[in-house]
């Protein structure tokens, strides 16, 4: 039986997340609009997107070690202000027409984003640890759930020719609000190193490059790298594959991008009962199978109809990956903070930079056969599955609760387990 505490810490984290991906979703879904009220090109509105991209980036190289220095409650803070921030520097952007200040906006909304998505992965691993069972798979599906309602409710707003500028605007007070109430149900301390080792300087700094010394590490890295780089694939070029690659609509291509978004959140909801009964391993392995299968068919079948049928099987395959492989970084309490920083920063960055590199043989060879790139990934996923069998028994649900004052990651993590 969970305590209160713990209770409302694990709710707290998922709240977050909910109200990320809304806000991450709101922006896409209101796009078209903001390219018209700046009255900019395709190629300039490529050059104010890649604001997101930097700040995202940005964001998540710099989160584990300010984890680390100042705990996971301390940096989601100040993600959560930066994302906030963001938000609302975009709808002023959008409103008044300036392409530099939705620019600016964007860097801070993905500055924070990776800030905090960080912190809340640590914070989500101790929570397992905490419990004894999976948490990140549903923390996960609540950002896939944040952005099909974000995806929806933009929609249903672009159709009332609603403002673009309110729009987001309220959506950034909305987060704000969210996630005050989030953090404060945060403990402080976790992930933080004790002070000596915090200010130890170049040590402090090769931290992250430390904990790839561990095979086993190596081996979850390349997984999460692989799944995170299938997921990304489909975020950046399912909609034009649909379209240039099987001649279906353009709506139809953001219909098909929808049901891949639904399949993620639905395979991320739902994951809980198989890693507890199947263990992560056979999991994942059937994961990247099925998401396999997914690719293969939208890669290779000649029927418009099939390939968009495939890319539920596409979305569910790849649904678990990247949460599962963060769950296992962390099985052992000790160093676990800088484990889940190290292979999640991986992850970010494989779906962040990865995909928009297939652009570059797409022109040469077309986007269908490009894909057969992340088919031959996965089945790399699938035979590495093995590494991440947790290597000790997990620990009673009934171990204390960290205390909220503590300083320490030490003091926050001692004595609890992990799936």
């Amino acid at each position: 039986m969970l305590d209160q505490a713990t209770r409302r810490w694990r709710a707290a984290l998922f709240v977050f997340m909910l109200v990320a991906g809304v806000g991450m979703a709101s922006w896409v879904a209101r796009t078209p609009a903001v390219r018209d009220a700046l009255g900019v090109s395709t190629g300039g509105m490529g050059v104010v997107l890649f604001g997101l991209s930097t700040g995202s980036m940005a964001g998540v190289l710099v989160s584990g070690p300010l984890v680390r220095r100042y705990g996971g409650r301390s940096v989601m803070w100040g993600g959560a202000a930066v994302l906030t921030a963001g938000l609302a520097v975009t709808a002023g952007g959008a409103q008044w027409s300036l392409a530099g200040g939705v620019f600016a906006g964007l860097a801070l909304f993905g500055s924070g984003l990776g800030l905090a998505e960080v912190a809340v992965n640590i914070e989500g691993a101790a929570v397992e640890r905490r419990i004894g069972r999976p948490v990140l798979p549903v923390l996960h599906g609540c950002f896939s759930l944040g952005t099909v309602l974000g995806a929806l409710l933009g929609l249903a707003l672009t159709a009332a020719h609603f403002p673009v500028g309110a729009h987001l605007l309220a959506v950034a007070a909305l987060t704000a609000a969210a996630t005050v109430w989030a953090v404060r149900a945060v403990p402080a301390g976790t992930g933080r190193e004790a002070a000596a080792e915090a200010a130890a300087g170049p040590r402090d700094r090769l931290a992250a490059l430390r904990v790839w010394r561990d095979g086993r590490l190596v081996l979850i890295g390349m997984i999460v790298l692989v799944m995170a780089f299938t997921e990304g694939a489909a975020n950046d070029w399912l909609p034009l594959l649909m379209v240039d690659g099987h001649g279906v609509s353009a709506t139809a291509g953001s219909l098909t991008y929808t049901a891949f978004a639904v399949a993620m959140t639905v395979g991320r909801f739902a994951g809980g009962p198989f890693l507890e009964r199947f263990g992560r391993a056979a999991v994942v392995r059937a994961s990247a199978a099925v998401a396999a299968v997914g690719v293969a068919l939208v890669v290779f079948s000649p029927s418009p109809l099939v390939a968009g049928a495939a890319v539920v099987l596409w979305g569910l395959g790849a649904s678990l990956g990247f949460p599962v492989s963060i769950s296992a970084a962390g099985d052992d309490p000790e160093g676990a903070a800088a484990r889940v920083s190290a292979v999640a920063t991986a992850g970010y960055l494989a779906f962040l930079v990865g995909p928009p590199s297939l652009g570059f043989l797409a022109d040469h060879v077309g986007l269908r056969p490009t894909m057969g790139v992340v088919l031959g990934l996965l089945v790399v996923a699938a035979l590495l599955a093995p590494a991440l069998r947790p290597r000790g028994p997990r620990v009673a649900a009934t171990a204390p609760a960290p205390r909220p004052d503590t300083t320490t990651a030490a003091a926050v993590d001692d004595g609890v387990g992990r799936p």
